[in-house]
């Protein structure tokens, strides 16, 4: 039991530390949204069209790593506000 809890102590400060970076996961894409979603997914990965349309056809997609969590919650608030379903991990 003491080498269980020693592992979920150490869990819980990795978790704490993540918290201040995030990787901003594209869930779930609606198919009558899916052109205003790859705008906004061109405009945050600087991809191409066809790379950008990989990722919004083929979720779930990372679209961007370590992100700090101000600019993580404006990607998401933008993204859901045109139908995406996102995931900050």
């Amino acid at each position: 039991p003491g080498l269980m809890q020693t592992d979920g102590n150490a869990n819980d400060n990795n978790e704490e530390d993540a918290k201040s970076e995030f990787d901003i996961v594209l869930d779930k894409v609606p198919g009558d949204k899916k052109i205003a979603i790859l705008k906004i997914v061109r405009s945050l990965t600087g991809l191409g069209l066809k790379e950008a349309k990989q990722i919004v056809d083929t979720p779930p997609q990372t679209l961007k790593e370590a992100v700090a969590k101000e600019e993580a919650e404006k990607i998401k608030k933008d993204l859901e506000e045109v139908g995406a379903e996102i995931v900050l991990k």
